[in-house]
């Protein structure tokens, strides 16, 4: 594991905010513990709670604990952001996988490069193989829930006994990564000294909330990170971006997109975000959530080319993206006239809410958290062979002369 430094960057380049650098409850490490410590031990609240955003000082601090304590957990550096922080990923599956970890990588690199492989060889690597699932939050730190979310996930990946929880560890890599530390840092400070996320700076530097709009060109330290994590290294199989805010009246959209579809896609990606994104819907009913809405009911599409969840699909990767309400001061969620019948895009209206907390939307994100990775546990070898399956297509494509209509 690379040694990970605790990031001083406030005191050396923002000395302006430097009276928002608040004291860091809970970082002292100590002997190896029997149990996982939830974030509510480690931090003094529960994330999500009101009032209350986490820096990724505190993150990465938790996370360290967290590889203490866990032998389902291993912290790599990927980078160094912009303002000078290092750029951590949890990678979270079982003891076993992770000790092989760089075997299941290399498969997932043959499968995505598709080169030098025949059908029958993909089908055994495939078997062998683990699926490969990032997600992310933070990269707009000012749609702050994103960002605490990606602390609760690895909690209770660790923590949860049940069979889904140790079927994804057996078959199944997450990749979990804060995506904008020094967004999520400046952020969480100014919103505890202050109550407001208004900054004089830029959250991330140079670009600040265009940081969406780097990922086909790669300008930016924290982008080019991300893209050799997703294009040089692990070549996950989905990619999850969390996003805020939410369609008035709901708590999040969920895919499918809207139509028309990106047609230069390959549809085997178009096809992979509607079934995946049909996991992600049936469990919010099943969970008894109301308040996702699909398709019609946002102009999200799949024809933004530049972002973190768009780029991936001209390398054959399912892209997902939510857009979820919710934020540490509690606010309430008025539903108008429009978003009170049920229709196909959104079969189960909220009512309005009085108050609307972090928390629960926090509930709302691990839902789709584990519908996803509980579809790339259950289905491994499907998603490693299709992405196989599309790397020979554009091959393929490539070799020869074709029109489009």
């Amino acid at each position: 594991m690379n040694t990970l430094a605790r990031p001083s960057f406030m005191s050396r380049t923002l000395s302006g905010l430097a009276l928002l650098v608040l004291p860091l409850a809970g970082l002292s490490l100590g002997a190896r513990a029997q149990e996982v410590p939830s974030p509510e031990e480690f931090f003094g609240q529960r994330i999500g709670a009101d009032y209350f955003l986490a820096n990724y000082t505190q993150l990465t601090a938790y996370w360290k604990r967290l590889e203490e304590v866990s032998d389902n957990i291993v912290l790599e550096q990927i980078g160094t952001t912009s303002y000078g922080q290092l750029m951590i990923m949890a990678i979270i599956s079982s003891k076993e996988n992770l000790d092989r970890r760089e075997e299941f990588r290399r498969i997932s690199e043959r499968m995505a490069r598709a080169r030098d492989l025949t059908s029958e060889q993909a089908h055994s690597l495939a078997e062998q193989g683990r699926s490969v699932v990032w997600i992310d939050g933070g990269l707009h730190a000012t749609e702050s829930v994103a960002g605490q979310n990606i602390i609760e996930l690895p909690y209770r990946m660790l923590s949860q006994t049940d069979k889904e929880t140790r079927n994804i560890l057996e078959n199944t890599i997450l990749l979990a990564v804060p995506v904008n530390p020094d967004g999520l840092e400046m952020v969480a400070n100014a919103y505890m000294a202050t109550r407001s996320m208004s900054l004089p700076v830029l959250y991330q530097r140079y670009v600040g909330h265009d940081n969406n709009r780097d990922f086909y060109m790669a300008n930016q330290k924290e982008a080019e990170a991300i893209n050799r994590i997703h294009y040089r290294q692990w070549y996950p199989q989905i990619i999850y971006n969390h996003h805020q805010t939410g369609p008035s009246g709901t708590v999040l959209f969920v895919p499918p997109f809207r139509d028309p579809f990106n047609y230069n896609i390959d549809p085997m990606v178009i096809r992979g975000i509607e079934i995946v994104a049909a996991h992600m819907n049936h469990r919010f009913s099943a969970e008894l959530k109301p308040g996702a809405i699909n398709r019609s009911g946002a102009s999200y599409s799949t024809w933004w080319n530049g972002g973190l969840r768009t780029a991936p699909y001209w390398h054959n990767m399912i892209g997902i993206l939510t857009e979820a309400r919710g934020n540490p001061t509690p606010e309430p969620i008025s539903v108008g006239p429009n978003r009170r019948v049920p229709y196909s895009d959104y079969p189960d209206p909220l009512a309005d809410q009085e108050l609307w907390h972090a928390w629960q939307t926090i509930e709302y994100l691990q839902t789709s958290d584990f519908a996803i990775l509980d579809y790339a546990a259950r289905y491994k070898d499907e998603m490693l062979y299709n992405i196989y399956t599309m790397g020979r297509k554009s091959i393929d494509r490539g070799n020869r002369d074709h029109w489009t209509a």
